[in-house]
């Protein structure tokens, strides 16, 4: 099958925004949006060090890197519309295959609304995805990380560390409880959109996707809001059959594990009642870890109070894109 042919396979034939001028078709799209400001974000995802056929299906592939391209919208407030898919295919990817992992995207598109408008289609030696995704936020209602104020309530949403003990399990095959909870957090993250979207009232709202593991975006949202954070590990939310594993692993995977793709976020304490509110409506669990507290005499940092009380800084680790080979 050649280029051509393999984008009239992919090719939406009815679009779901409104705003779409021109989609799939020509040198390239138009969408017009003058009322709302256009967020936008973009990932690139190496088979063998960000996804493995070893651990998910194609089309768990396409659902998750899609997955986290919207993670990244809705850390900005923002809802989804549009995404663009560049691919590198090897020979060693069947017609098959592809077809299945852009029904992974579809699927996962159809969710939240979103078209594909675009793209491109190389062969190379390694299989390659770059998404970039396109959303829209209310003028000014954009939500970044420096938001962070002192007093305010640190917050997640969802459980910790189930991605990674999902990977795990897939990886160290044995007799463990709930197996399929885990690996469905592994292989299909849900977004949280509608709850950052249910915020979008109130005045002030910092806000950040865990990705890369709570320790690394706790420490981006106290550096770029310049305060310091204080956690409790006490109350980091877990799911129901994580203390199956053992402590290192539990901590380990909570911390620094990353893809769970829930939202980290700071908040006035005034609007505490607010963020419950929109967690209800839209049947997002949601957990107070902390609060936010000045800069101490190591700068802007995280300070975790663990189990045994103890207060200790935590680090600035998880997965890094540049220095470790993944899943």
């Amino acid at each position: 099958m050649d280029e051509f042919a393999f984008i009239n396979t992919i090719k939406q034939q009815t679009y779901k925004q409104p705003s779409i001028v021109k989609g799939i078709g020509d040198d390239a799209a138009v969408f017009r949006q003058s009322s709302q400001d256009i967020v936008t974000a973009v990932d690139t995802f190496v088979e063998n060090i960000h996804f493995s056929r070893s651990t998910m299906d194609p089309f768990h592939i396409g659902y998750r890197t899609l997955a986290a391209n919207i993670s990244d919208l809705s850390a900005m407030g923002a809802m989804p519309a549009f995404y663009l898919v560049s691919i590198v295919i090897p020979q060693s990817w069947n017609e098959d295959e592809l077809n299945s992992l852009y029904k992974g995207m579809t699927d996962l598109a159809d969710v939240h609304k979103m078209d594909l408008i675009g793209g491109d289609t190389i062969s190379g030696k390694a299989m390659v995805l770059s998404i970039t995704v396109i959303g829209y936020v209310n003028q000014g209602k954009a939500r970044y990380r420096s938001a962070a104020k002192l007093g305010d309530i640190v917050f997640v949403t969802g459980t910790l560390g189930d991605s990674a003990a999902g990977f795990f399990m897939l990886n160290h095959p044995g007799d463990y409880s709930d197996k399929a909870f885990f690996y469905q957090r592994h292989r299909m993250p849900s977004i949280k959109t509608r709850f950052a979207s249910e915020l979008e009232m109130l005045p002030r709202l910092a806000l950040n996707d865990i990705s890369d593991g709570i320790a690394n975006e706790a420490n981006e949202m106290a550096e770029a809001s310049q305060v310091s954070l204080t956690i409790y590990e006490e109350k980091l939310p877990v799911s129901r059959y994580f203390h199956q594993f053992n402590e290192d692993q539990q901590f380990k995977w909570k911390m620094f594990g990353g893809e769970d793709f829930e939202l980290l976020g700071a908040v006035p304490p005034s609007n505490w009642e607010d963020v419950k509110q929109a967690a209800a409506s839209t049947q997002t669990p949601v957990t107070e870890i902390g609060y936010v507290s000045s800069s101490g005499h190591n700068g802007h940092e995280v300070l975790l109070i663990d189990r045994s009380h103890t207060k200790k800084r935590l680090e600035k680790r998880g997965y890094t894109h540049l220095k470790q080979v993944k899943k």
